[in-house]
């Protein structure tokens, strides 16, 4: 049997990324990867281990569509990939895709972020 997860206790965190185009998540899906701007990392790498899972809700910007979403499976590195073709990003995480599937925002008008006003998600 295996031992209980030492973060089982601590909360569940939720984050929506914007991917500027439906190829990064392609690649994202492929590869089981994802990379962020810099300013991005410090939360996330304080959610992955100040949580007992995050999981990720992917959009690309002005789609008006969730495109699925993943656990984070890893903390975020260093190490780069050209993968994207973008110098702005940082470094390169490990992603479960759990669902690759595209839903309309209409769908996830009755949650509200609290965090933001409780403005609806999208």
């Amino acid at each position: 049997s295996e031992s209980p997860s030492p973060r089982q206790n601590m909360p569940v965190r939720y984050f929506i990324m914007k991917s500027s185009n439906m190829q990064n998540i392609e690649i994202s899906q492929q590869k089981g990867i994802w990379s962020t701007t810099p300013s991005n990392e410090r939360k996330l790498n304080g959610a992955f281990w100040e949580s007992s899972v995050v999981y990720l809700i992917f959009s690309v910007q002005g789609s008006g569509h969730f495109q699925g979403f993943a656990r984070m499976g890893s903390s975020i590195g260093c190490e780069k990939t050209q993968d994207w073709g973008s110098a702005g990003f940082g470094g390169v995480f490990k992603v479960e895709w759990i669902r690759k599937e595209s839903i309309p925002f209409q769908f996830a008008h009755h949650l509200l972020n609290p965090w933001n006003g409780n403005r609806k998600v999208q």
